[in-house]
């Protein structure tokens, strides 16, 4: 069973951080930039304290009444985040996102965010899986007859 330490270690450990000062039309062009879809909001000691996501925006921006470049991604961010440890498996993440409706982990060592996992990279990295499990049956079973 693949580790999200696996999944980091092909995908990278790179995570996309800001600071909860930032606004939100920095958050977005960062986002842009880095082709991401959320950024991790770190306290000026490295501690996570939200997650800001294109679906924060598209959600919530529209009750706030202030324009995005005036407007602080600590504002709009989720504040509790849900984050995994490098030693879960992608299905317990899979399982994780499911039931609490996230799109994104961030990866937590101690209390140093080390990377950020979206749902994109575990459906990927299941369906690697279970094409891998396949080529095996078929190879076991075109040997046996």
């Amino acid at each position: 069973m693949e580790t999200v330490k696996d999944l980091l270690e092909s995908k990278g450990y790179g995570v996309v951080c800001l600071g909860p000062e930032a606004t939100v039309l920095e958050a977005l062009q960062l986002m842009a930039e880095k082709n991401t879809g959320a950024v991790v909001i770190l306290k000026a000691d490295k501690t996570p304290v939200g997650i800001f996501s294109e679906r924060d925006y598209a959600r919530k921006t529209l009750d706030c009444g202030k324009t995005c470049k005036e407007l602080p991604v600590k504002e709009l961010m989720t504040r509790k985040i849900i984050c995994v440890h490098p030693t879960r498996t992608v299905e317990e993440c899979m399982a994780l996102m499911t039931n609490k409706r996230v799109r994104h982990l961030p990866v937590l060592d101690g209390n140093h965010v080390v990377g950020l996992v979206s749902i994109g990279d575990i459906v990927k990295a299941l369906i690697k899986e279970k094409e891998f499990l396949i080529d095996q049956l078929e190879h076991y079973i075109s040997s046996s007859i």
